[in-house]
């Protein structure tokens, strides 16, 4: 099998983009948000800020804020049958 190049933001061109609408500085109020245990939240990355920024695959997923670890926030996704935890900055995340 083929050793793969890059890294895991490769061809994420469009699916990490924003819109010419929603370019500009980073909305600090979704910076500092505040989750709960057992919160639903939607994973929608914010391509500005790259720290804390999950695979690709998980993309648009919607899963359940487990515990807060230091910035960051455990989210447990359903990958096909799986429970898989994910550790995601607040400004990746939309509480649903």
């Amino acid at each position: 099998m083929a050793t793969r190049i890059g890294t895991s933001r490769r061809k994420t061109r469009h699916k990490f983009s924003k819109s010419q609408r929603e370019k500009g500085k980073l909305s600090l109020r979704r910076f500092f948000q505040k989750f709960e245990t057992g919160d639903r939240v939607n994973l929608l990355a914010e391509p500005a800020y790259q720290k804390g920024l999950y695979f690709p695959r998980f993309h648009n997923a919607v899963g359940v804020i487990t515990k807060k670890r230091g910035f960051c926030y455990e989210v447990t996704v359903k990958d096909m049958n799986k429970a898989k935890t994910l550790i995601v900055h607040p400004v990746h995340l939309r509480k649903l």
